[in-house]
């Protein structure tokens, strides 16, 4: 059920789960556990990160708000709920082995209380969500394959795919390829944090070496024509973030942004609002400021909406439920 009714419905996936913390959730759970969090708002109440480091500076003391099974699952329950309001239909979300470990709970416990939150959200609003394990680039090819192993050995019936995040810059890409193999054989759905701050060679590795379907951001894949059209042949879909994108530098503006021109290619390009708090978007305000900014019509948002649903981890009974409401959606809109 989506409430707003009149909107496309609207996906989206790719959102890590910490990043999705509200200043107003992040100071409710600080209010909980006695801690001073002032230093990481501004006047207005915003996060006031000013650079990459302040960036992942805040976001590791929002994320250590959490630190219960029912924090995190007041957390998924939230962010699902405010995914729906805005005429969300479906959502995923990266999930981290990392903080559970941060928070002294096991994955198991981590994963369910993530699961929880999803379908609090799904029995209020509808909205159907999944999560994707990740592991971090930058802590080596180890622990990349250690965050697979623990994906495939710690199962959850919303836990569907497998990716890698963290600095795209650090390691070749065949040093992670088992871990995707691991992922591959246990029937994970694989993406790859790629073509953001790394360029083309960034997006070409992760094809070549992770047997990716999706990539996350590849934006930088524009730089390069030829592999623009191996996107376009290989239909893979690109996770676009304009506002993070916009927000970390990697371009100067919205309208300097390539997924106008990635989607005239070609491409099956996406929308997603990555740490939305913390780039001051939602996934709601990326669906508005793509018509405002390229002038897309609701054919071109019902268009992004399809691909994220093609695209989903996710079984082909939710996906059909879910095309149907997006096609139920497209029926009721004025003609032409």
């Amino acid at each position: 059920m989506i409430e707003n009714p009149g909107l496309i419905p609207r996906a989206e996936l790719h959102c890590h789960i910490e990043g999705a913390a509200t200043p107003d959730l992040v100071r409710v759970q600080a209010e909980k556990y006695n801690e001073d969090v002032s230093r990481l708002f501004d006047d207005n109440g915003d996060y006031n990160w000013h650079d990459f480091s302040t960036f992942l500076s805040q976001y590791d003391v929002a994320a250590g708000l959490f630190r219960s099974a029912e924090d995190y699952a007041l957390l998924s329950e939230t962010y699902f709920r405010m995914l729906a309001a805005e005429g969300a239909i479906y959502g995923e979300v990266f999930v981290s082995p990392d903080h559970a470990k941060l928070a002294g709970l096991s994955y198991a416990t981590y994963l369910d209380a993530l699961g929880e939150g999803i379908m609090r959200a799904r029995q209020a609003n509808g909205i159907e969500g999944r999560m994707i394990a990740t592991g971090v680039r930058h802590f080596g090819e180890k622990s990349v394959e250690m965050a697979a192993q623990e994906a495939v050995n710690t199962p959850h019936p919303l836990m569907t795919g497998f990716g890698i995040a963290g600095d795209e810059r650090q390691g070749h890409p065949a040093n992670f390829a088992k871990a995707f193999q691991i992922a591959k054989e246990a029937g994970l759905g694989l993406t790859a944090h790629a073509g953001e701050f790394g360029g083309p060679e960034s997006v070409r590795g992760a094809l070549d070496f992770f047997g990716v379907s999706r990539i996350g951001h590849g934006v930088r894949a524009i730089e390069d024509a030829d592999l623009v059209r191996r996107l376009v042949d290989e239909e893979i879909t690109l996770e676009v973030c304009p506002h993070s994108n916009v927000s970390l530098g990697v371009y100067e503006n919205l309208r300097f942004h390539p997924i106008n021109r990635l989607r005239q290619a070609g491409v099956k390009v996406t929308l997603s609002s990555d740490d939305p708090p913390f780039f001051h978007t939602t996934l709601g305000k990326e669906y508005v400021q793509m018509t405002e900014v390229f002038g897309w019509d609701q054919l071109v948002l019902a268009e992004m909406t399809a691909n994220s649903i093609a695209a989903a981890f996710c079984d082909d009974t939710t996906k059909a439920k879910l095309q149907e409401q997006l096609d139920t959606a497209l029926a009721a809109l004025p003609q032409q």
